[in-house]
């Protein structure tokens, strides 16, 4: 049976349950469980991390811990009994653990590794915690440790700053929160900044000396050295170096290395230098022979230099190698340092290239015991200590220090009978007063132990040395009477023997009679002479000698005048010995009575560090002799004493305060020293206000507080004593002292005079006194004292008074001292402080001691007391707070934040101080706040406008703690407490709200602050619980609950109370309140879904209809979304909107019930699906580089601004965030169409126009302009020049019409540049891949949809399916090409169809021409493709094993595009699909023509030597004759030529004989092919060509052709002069069913119509052109790219080329037997058929027998075929067949009698606009014709065939066959009719002549039809010549886009309707944009470009 648990409440899982039994509740190790119920070894539970699922588990499966229990019973709470610090601990690593984990996933390694070091660091600390063995001082240091790494990887993990207290994590429920935000700021303080050290200190050690020729031992010397004043900062380290140049001593470290201490921040400057001196230690010489004497000097060496502030910048220990100079000459060595600083090069020299010194340098920072805990090693290793010459900055008491330091600087000595200077050696000695050798106490330095003596360098020569040499004398203070150095001067030989003579000593005492020591400076010191073997062991016959010569008498004058003498300086760093006369009379005045007076005077001449080093003895000195003789001495005695305590004011000396505090508490002993004290302090205080001069006095008020610490000490006492005697004179005494001292305090003054600097003095003082007070007066006495102090101040002080920021001061140190804790002193201090404070805070004056005021009172009165008895009086005391300060502080906090903020970073942070700890006092101040207090704050309030200007105040304070600037990031704790404070109080005010400002007192400002307020709580980012981790969510949804919906139902609940006026917040409140149910809280969607249902049926009221609610919330929705609002994924962001407009609970089934439900529901639905595409949008922005999603999702949206909501402002907005992804991914022909959007909403007119997004003000024409150059200049960089060349002419025009001919000219030259660049630059073709995207899990704007990309330059299908896995990782790859069915688009997956498809050119008129070059062509082959065609092979019924052909079907599907490519994205969705099966035979057809066509090609660019070798050929020609070889035709005879196939399939006779002529007609191009192929042939090929040969004869023979039939023998192949054509273009007599109307051209380079493609066929080209294959033509995938069929296999060898095209169907040539003879030269009139021939594969539509050609009228050109100057009109162009799209039968033709005129050569292109927009643009192409290959000539331009017509042509039909079709479509339904040089003829075009040629005004008149006009040279006018200029100038007109939509004239019975694309650059938004007859469209966007 299941029992509660009583005990067993919490515990940890030792091993993993998986949980598979019933109820199981899986643990993994290390999960903390919380134990509810047990039965017979199992427990039942809940892991801490989610209390919500629980189950049973083992019991022998967890490990008890002890744990306190909250709440007991069914929501009880465990909390562990454990160190809060391992609580954290172990919470925080496993937090940790899952980020770590995520760390390594994105690839942060650097982090990842230091969190694993820091992590196992923490574990192996928590282990030392847990075992509990440490001592309390390690515990402390590894709790600091540990707290440190905590916080470390907090912040490094972007996670929350916690407050802690004693490295304990405090609750902030349990301080106030000021407190709080004070622990806060104090982290994050430390955090940011670290306190600059201020003592520092210098790690050296000695590594080697590195040089060549050592061979001695050496002594190196370091010092710290001041540049600047000359003098060295500290003592000398001393190391020894062996031979070798290393130290001596390697294991001991304390010999090598050493710190130099206490160096102050001033001693870190540049002019400071570590230098190194060193000396040798062998033969006089350096060079000298090895002699036998083994005695060895000191000789000079080296010296290097380094500057300390090289050292600043490295943060570590470096070696660095210093260069080792030496002197020129001896005599300098005492000051090569210097020259070395100086840089005087003339007195030292490097000593040699290869001598450096290497050492190891490193400034530390900060105290050198924090330094011992920082660098144990360095300590516990050994360290010598280099200490600084003289005290640090900061002298501490107890230090010990009794160092003399003597510098042996110079002597002068005789040369003694010598004939050369002699080498002089000083040895010096200590020795006491018995003459004894003091042992061990002259050292030369620290690291080396002291010696008994020390022996100074010798220089050689040398009667005047100078040595500079400093050595330490640390004799023991004891040892200092009596004592004595002995300098021995001793003369060094150089001789053999090597002797040192002495010849002379000197002596110093180091210690006078009087006490005193020798003084510090330089001392001249007299040579006393001696002999060698002069006995100086017995002292006290030299000691009675003078010593200097500043001592010798008067009379001495022969020891006055020797010449020698010896000087050397002393320092001495005593703290125990003096050399100061006056402070020993002081201290022996009990000797010298007299000397009182003048002692006491000269104590402030003595220097303070003599003072603090006998302060004891001072103080008992002063008090000694105040007590003897008060009367006398008692106003001395005062001053001297408030000297010393002022004394100790100083930084220097502040640490001597203890020992000061310490004398009064232990040893002071004047019990009747207050009675003086108090009355000369009085006496001082009674003269301030007369008093002339105040500096003295100001002394004494500085000193008070130690004064009244003697006051106070000496009555205790007194009263100890006495048993208290004198009680009430004493406080008698004590009040009249405070009654002199508010007498003075409330004297005012006018500025800064003398008495208020005194005031303030005494007020900075004066708080330090209560404490003393408080030791004989009680709590209420005191605050008595301090209350009537601090009212007697003046209270109409001036702004400008220093005394007021002192005053504040004052009451700040008064609120933070003991005192003020008190509650019954605080009852009592509260009013004075209060008053003070609202004055300041009011005139908004020292704002920062305001802010640290408050925040103390406030911190004592939120302190949970366990009294009861102290509730009253806070609620008192936070009663007078409120009444005094609230309006004030909220007036405050609004200015301050509303204040320009100050510029300096300090400045800036004392700003966010003060603004920080304002919110905080009134955070602190709310929640004490009980309703009691909120009651009598509202009803303070005597008016409504007062109650109002309070509530805007604090709604709009709260807004600004909202704020995400309000505290820094990682303050989560802080924001949370701030908003419980908030909602709290929000409910107080709501109840305000009600009762005052509804109904008839309704006011619409505080309301809508109010909300306001509400939204902005709800949205800030420290409440969106769903961000944060598990742990830290449940935390604080314990704490605080979810705070969201608490202010969601106060909404609610307030909405419901507005009733009527809820119109007012209508549509304002929308978006708002929108933004709210993007929080994705289910309860809180519940509460807002009523409220917007509210705001529909309002509206509705009101104005019936959504207008206004729907353009709000369009508007809200796209700002939010661009904001990133909403959940992080798209799923989930998804589903928590939807649901508000969708089937879940709600508005939409509340609308359903409504009675405008349709108008409501439409909203929705509008809403909904903007919703959809802007959540795509936002998901799609926050990826990371530029990719296919981000822009189709823009396209997206940016359409459906456009064309379902008619935003114009977000739809241009959407353009350019289109065009900069466009930039940024280098699409630049994408980018130029997208901007292309934005300007062709902008007419060239004067408007102007706002500044909007990146563009200034400007007028409409200046913006179109510069859009037009920008439009240009990325169609240049994305190679689309033909584009870029329309809007040059467009913007030259427009230039040409304001007479702007400077930038005409640049417009003019940057449209040639374009051509230019068309025919220099390469060009790649790109390649089309259909794309599916099929399953749920594709973004709305994808989902099932197919589309077509446009890839990126050398992208294949390959690298285009792995883009699109990239960009899409999560998708699966569909290995097929059918279409998928309905489980696939129903999936929860992602899946992608890819595969190639081909684009189907829209314009075949150029692609047609001969003589187009093929970079032209290239342009048109794969741009404006609106469709694109795949083949997919298969077999229909049974596969036929022999021949595989019979049943080889084509799948033929073509997709049609919503809009062209390329196009504002490189992708567009498929708007239309169609499906056509090939038959075999038209398969088979198709085969044949692809590769005729590709034969064709190959031949004409072998003879037009376009060809750079003849390889491609040869292997076109063997793949051809070969497959036909071996059975390739032969398989389709074998299929379609046989009886049964013609039996069965009589419809197919047609096809069949059009396949027959194919055959024929590819056997009779092999044979001129290999004709050519001979002639161009290499040598070594000829074997190959002959075996080419044999098997043509083979193939032929095969196909059983003996002749030729009578058409083919016609082709212009048989031309026996070896030219290939007659001329290269017929006579293009195109007839439109209008008549003889002239047909307006368009340029290849404008967008033309969709031309209908005709049914013309391919031997139509086999007579025209193609037959003629010697001129150029196009390569073999011109029209269309297909893919690969297999039926090409058995038709060619692996050699021919692909296949892969086909072209249209075309149809035969066919003339008129009517035609007059005089054309029969024509290449249409010689290549006739003599036989019916098919208009294409789909329409069999023959010609009646009397249209056909009768055989005899072919024959040759009745003119030369070569003649280079014949004019060539363009090349006809046959038009692809749409056999695979219609299946109408289309009529037949009909010709009628007609006379072909020739036309005159055009003008080159220059389209001048027409009147009207809708009037089509002529516009010519300069195609160059291509020359002969006899004769060349300059290029001709020739005229587009369907730029003119024959003016005397009529036709009744509707379908031209042959030549005469290929121009326009069968009916010209595409192309524009309209008289271009005849605009003024009438109705009967037919009967019109036009003028003769050379009267031609107009470009593109016809001249009559003459052989001379044919053969005279086709010359061009130049542009703007005379024959343009006639016509005259045209306004110009709005472009509807790139190109002019030309006006339709209806084509006569069109036997299908067609469509005309009106401008293919632009986005149209119809659903079918190929109409012919239709009208542009207006528009679809209202012109709002005005306000742009």
């Amino acid at each position: 049976m299941w029992m509660p648990t009583e005990h067993e409440k919490y515990g940890v899982v030792l091993v993993s349950f998986r949980g598979t039994v019933q109820h199981g509740l899986p643990l993994e190790i290390g999960d903390t469980v919380q134990i509810l119920e047990k039965c017979e070894g199992w427990y039942r539970g809940s892991i801490l991390k989610n209390p919500n699922v629980k189950g049973i588990f083992p019991s022998c499966f967890i490990h008890l811990k002890n744990a306190h229990i909250k709440n007991k019973g069914q929501f009880e709470t465990v909390i562990p009994m454990e160190d809060s610090v391992i609580t954290e601990m172990t919470s925080t690593l496993r937090d940790w653990g899952a980020m770590w984990k995520q760390l390594y996933v994105k690839h942060d390694g650097d982090l990842f590794h230091r969190l694993w070091h820091v992590m196992n660091e923490i574990l192996d600390l928590r282990r030392q915690v847990l075992v509990g063995h440490l001592t309390h001082d390690r515990m402390r240091d590894v709790k600091q440790h540990i707290t440190a790494r905590l916080d470390w990887g907090n912040e490094q993990l972007g996670l929350d700053l916690v407050p802690r207290r004693e490295f304990s994590m405090v609750d902030p429920d349990e301080i106030s929160v000021t407190e709080l935000y004070r622990l806060m700021e104090n982290r994050h303080r430390k955090k940011d900044t670290t306190a600059a050290a201020s003592t520092h200190h210098l790690f050296v050690q000695m590594k080697s000396l590195m040089s060549a020729n050592l061979g001695e031992e050496l002594e190196v010397f370091f010092h710290i050295y001041d540049g600047r004043d000359n003098r060295p900062l500290s003592e000398r380290f001393f190391v020894r170096l062996n031979k070798s140049g290393v130290p001596k001593s390697p294991e001991k470290t304390e010999r090598q290395c050493t710190l130099f201490v206490d160096l102050g921040s001033s001693d870190l400057r540049k002019d400071v230098y570590i230098v190194a001196h060193i000396v040798r230690i062998g033969r006089m010489g350096a060079g000298e022979k090895k002699n036998l004497c083994s005695v060895q000097y000191r000789r000079p060496f080296g010296c290097a230099v380094v500057s300390i502030a090289d050292l600043l910048t490295a943060d570590s220990k470096d070696d660095h190698l210093l260069k080792v100079y030496a002197c020129n000459t001896e005599s300098e060595w005492y000051q090569i340092h210097e020259n070395i600083i100086k840089k005087v090069n003339s007195r030292y020299n490097i000593s040699s290239s290869n001598t450096g010194l290497s050492v190891s340098l490193q400034l530390l920072h900060g105290d050198i015991e924090q330094l011992k805990r920082e660098y144990m090693v360095l300590f516990t290793r050994g360290v010598s200590i280099t200490k600084k010459l003289g005290f640090s900055d900061i002298i501490m008491p107890g230090e010990m220090r009794n160092d003399l330091y003597v510098t042996l600087e110079r002597g002068e000595f005789e040369k003694g009978g010598k004939s050369v200077a002699r080498n002089v050696e000083i040895t010096v000695y200590v020795l006491d007063i018995d003459g004894q050798l003091l042992k061990s106490h002259v050292a030369g330095g620290s690291g080396e132990p002291g010696g008994d003596e020390y022996h100074s360098f010798v220089l050689y020569h040398n009667n005047s040395p100078r040595w500079a040499e400093q050595i330490k004398l640390p004799i023991p203070v004891d040892m200092f009477r009596g004592s004595h150095v002995r300098f021995e001067f001793r003369h060094c030989s150089t001789k053999d023997k090597g002797e040192k003579k002495l010849f002379g000593y000197s002596f110093v005492p180091l210690m006078q009679e009087d006490g005193r020591t020798l003084p510090d400076g330089t001392h001249e010191l007299i040579i006393h002479k001696c002999e060698e073997n002069a006995n100086l062991q017995d002292c006290g016959r030299y000691l009675k000698l003078p010593f200097s010569k500043a001592n010798l008498p008067g009379n001495n004058q022969t020891l006055k005048s020797t010449k020698e003498s010896f000087w050397i300086t002393s320092f001495l760093c005593s703290t125990k010995l003096t050399q100061n006369g006056d402070m020993l009379d002081l201290l022996k005045w009990r000797a010298h009575p007299e000397r009182i007076n003048d002692s006491l005077s000269k104590l402030k001449d003595i220097d303070g560090a003599e003072i603090v080093k006998f302060l004891q003895d001072t103080l008992d000195t002063l008090f000694g002799i105040l007590d003897e003789s008060s009367q006398r001495y008692g106003l001395k005695v005062f001053d001297s004493l408030v000297h010393i305590i002022n004394l100790l004011q100083d930084s220097k000396f502040q640490h001597f305060k203890p020992v000061m505090d310490t004398y009064i508490e232990s040893h002071f002993a004047g019990a009747l020293s207050y009675r003086d004290l108090i009355k000369v302090l009085k006496w001082y205080v009674d003269r301030i206000i007369d008093a002339e001069h105040q500096d003295h006095i100001q002394q004494v008020l500085k000193a008070s507080e130690y004064i009244f610490k003697y006051i106070i000490q000496s009555r205790r006492l007194f009263s100890l004593a006495t048993g208290g005697q004198n009680e009430e004179e004493f406080r008698c005494c004590v009040h009249e002292l405070f009654m002199s001292i508010r007498f003075f305090l409330s004297h005012e003054n006018k500025g800064t005079s003398p008495v208020t600097q005194t005031q303030a003095v005494f007020l900075r003082t004066f708080p330090a006194v209560y404490g003393e007070l408080l030791k004989i007066f009680s709590v209420r006495e005191v605050a008595g004292f301090v209350r009537e102090t601090l009212g007697s101040l003046p209270a109409t002080a001036h702004t400008e008074c220093p005394l007021e920021a002192v005053k504040l001061q004052c009451i700040a140190k008064t609120v933070e001292g003991q005192l003020y804790t008190n509650p019954e002193s605080r009852c009592i201090l509260l009013p004075v402080v209060l008053r003070l404070l609202q004055a300041h805070m009011q005139e908004q004056r020292d704002l920062v001691m305001c802010a640290r005021i408050l925040t103390s009172m406030l911190s004592l009165i939120s302190h949970k007391d366990d009294s009861v008895a102290t509730e009253p009086v806070v609620s008192e005391e936070v009663d007078l707070i409120v009444e005094s300060l609230i309006g004030v502080l909220l007036r405050t906090i609004l200015e301050i934040t509303n204040r320009p903020q100050p510029a300096g970073p300090n400045a800036r942070l004392q700003f966010q101080d003060v603004t920080g700890e304002f919110v905080a006092c009134l955070l602190a101040l709310l929640r004490q706040m009980s309703d009691k207090h909120f009651q009598q704050l509202l009803q303070a309030f005597t008016n409504k406008d007062d109650l109002r200007d309070f509530l805007l105040q604090i709604f709009t304070v709260f807004r600004i703690l909202i704020r995400p600037e309000m505290f820094p990031k990682d303050w989560t704790v802080m924001r949370l407490v701030t908003n419980n404070v908030i909602i709290t109080t929000v409910l107080y005010l709501s109840d305000a709200l009600r009762k005052n400002f509804l109904n008839d007192k309704f006011d619409y400002k505080v309301w809508d602050s109010y909300f306001y307020l509400s939204v902005i709580f709800i949205n800030q980012p420290c409440l969106q619980l769903e961000s944060f981790s598990p742990s830290k969510k449940k935390k604080v949804l314990e704490k605080y609950g979810d705070m969201r919906v608490m202010m969601g139902c106060e909404i609610f609940s307030m909405w419901q109370n507005l009733g009527e006026h809820k119109l007012n917040f209508i549509p304002a409140m929308i978006g708002p309140f929108l933004e709210v149910t993007l929080v994705p809280q289910p309860d809180l969607r519940n509460v807002m879904i009523p409220i917007f249902h509210d705001m529909m049926d309002w509206e509705q009221r009101r104005s019936g209809n959504f207008k206004q609610v729907e353009a709000k919330l369009i508007d809200k929705l796209d700002s939010l979304m661009s904001e990133g609002k909403g959940d992080e994924t798209y799923r989930e962001l998804f589903n928590s909107i939807i649901p508000l407009f969708g089937p879940y609970p709600s508005l939409l089934k509340k609308i359903e019930r409504e009675t405008w439900r349709e108008s409501g529901i439409s909203l929705i639905a509008t809403v909904t699906r903007l919703m959809e595409r802007l959540l795509d949008y936002r998901d799609c922005m926050k990826l990371g580089e530029v990719d296919g999603k981000k822009i189709g999702c823009t396209v997206s949206l940016l359409n459906f601004y456009k064309t379902e909501l008619n935003k114009e402002e977000m739809y241009i907005r959407y353009i350019h965030k289109l065009y900069d992804l466009h930039l940024k991914a280098q699409n630049y022909t994408e980018a130029s169409y997208t901007l292309l959007l934005y300007d062709e909403l902008l007419e060239w007119s004067e408007r102007p126009l706002r500044e909007f997004l990146n563009y200034p003000m400007q007028s409409e024409w200046q913006r179109k302009e510069y859009l037009h150059l920008t439009i240009v200049q990325n169609f240049d960089r994305g190679k689309c020049w033909e584009n870029g060349i329309i809007l040059c002419r467009e913007l030259a025009d427009q230039y040409e019409s304001y007479y702007d001919y400077r930038n005409l000219s640049k417009m003019r030259m940057m449209e040639a540049s374009l051509y230019d660049k068309i025919m220099d630059q390469q060009r790649l073709e790109p390649e089309f891949f259909r794309v599916g995207f099929y399953g749920k899990k594709f973004p709305f704007f994808l989902r099932n949809k197919e589309f077509v990309c446009r890839g990126h330059d050398y992208e294949r299908l390959e690298a285009f399916q792995q883009r699109m896995l990239n960009e899409f990782p999560h998708a699966i790859a569909m290995q097929h090409v059918n279409q998928p069915d309905q489980t696939i688009y129903q999936a929860e997956a992602q899946y992608l169809q890819i595969y190639a498809v081909s684009p189907i050119p829209e314009s075949q008129e150029v692609l047609q021409r001969d003589g187009v070059p093929d970079n032209i062509k290239s342009f048109y082959k794969v741009n404006h493709i609106w469709r694109f065609r795949y083949d997919r092979p298969f077999h229909k019924g049974s596969k036929d094993k022999e021949n595989e052909f019979k049943s080889l079907w084509v799948e033929r599907t073509t997709l049609t595009l919503v809009q062209s490519l390329p196009g504002i994205s490189r992708w567009f969705e498929v708007e239309k699909r169609e499906l056509v099966e090939v038959s075999p035979l038209e398969n088979a057809i198709e085969v044949i023509e692809n590769k005729n066509l590709q034969l064709r090609t190959l031949i004409a660019q072998c003879q037009s030597r376009q060809m750079q070798n003849i390889n491609p050929l040869t292997m076109c020609l063997n793949g051809v004759i070969d497959a036909a070889v071996n059975g390739g035709l032969a398989r389709y005879q074998e299929a379609f030529f046989v009886k049964d196939y013609v039996a069965t399939h009589p419809e197919d006779s047609e096809k069949i004989g059009r396949l027959r002529e194919l055959m024929f007609e590819q056997a009779h191009i092999l044979e001129y092919g290999l004709a050519v192929h001979e002639k161009f042939v290499p040598q070594d090929m000829r074997p190959l060509h002959k075996k080419l040969v044999d098997q043509f004869h083979l193939m032929k023979s095969s196909l059983g052709i003996q002749e030729f039939p009578a058409y083919v023998r016609a082709s212009p192949v048989h031309f026996t002069n070896g030219s290939p054509r007659t001329c290269r273009n017929s006579v293009p007599n195109i007839l439109s069913p209008d008549g003889g109307r002239v047909v307006s051209r368009r340029s290849p380079l404008s967008y033309p119509a969709v031309n209908r493609y005709s049914s013309s066929s391919l031997s139509s080209q086999a007579s025209n052109e193609v037959s003629n294959i010697t001129g150029q033509s196009e390569s073999s995938d011109e029209v269309f790219n297909m893919q690969p069929s297999p039926s090409t296999s058995s038709l060619s060898s692996n050699h021919s080329a692909s296949p892969n095209v086909t072209s249209s169907a075309p149809s035969s040539a066919r003339g008129s037997p009517q035609l007059s003879d005089k054309h029969k030269h024509s290449r249409d009139n010689s290549c006739l058929s003599p036989r019916e021939r098919p208009v294409s594969a789909i329409f069999p539509n023959p010609l009646d027998p009397a249209q056909r050609a009768p055989p005899h009228q072919i024959g040759d050109a009745t003119l030369p075929r070569s003649d280079p100057n014949l004019s060539a009109p363009d090349k006809v162009r046959p038009t692809p067949s749409s056999w695979s799209l219609d299946s109408i039968k289309e009529a037949r033709p009909h010709f009628s009698d007609s006379e072909g005129k020739f036309l005159c050569p055009p003008v080159p292109p220059r389209p001048p606009y027409s009147g009207s927009s809708a009037k089509s643009m002529r516009s010519q192409s300069p195609v160059p014709t291509s020359r002969s290959p006899q004769k060349s000539m300059a290029p001709p331009f020739t005229p587009s065939p369907t730029e003119c017509q024959s003016a005397g042509l009529v036709s009744n039909s509707p379908v031209l066959s042959g030549s005469y079709s290929s121009g326009i479509s069968s009916l010209s339904r595409c192309s524009v009719s309209e008289a271009s040089g005849t605009e003024g003829l009438g109705g009967d075009h037919h009967t019109h002549t036009l003028p003769p040629p050379s009267t031609t005004a107009m470009p593109n008149s016809v001249s009559s039809g003459s052989d001379e006009i044919i053969r005279r040279e086709n010359k061009t006018p130049p542009p703007y010549s005379v024959y343009e200029r006639n016509n005259p100038r045209r306004p110009v007109p709005l472009p509807q886009g790139l190109s002019i939509a030309p006006q339709s004239d209806a084509p006569a019975l069109p036997p299908k309707p067609h469509q005309l694309r009106t401008g293919s650059m632009k986005l149209e938004s119809s659903s079918d944009p190929r109409r012919v007859d239709q009208v542009p469209r207006p528009r679809p966007l209202p012109r709002k470009v005005s306000q742009l």
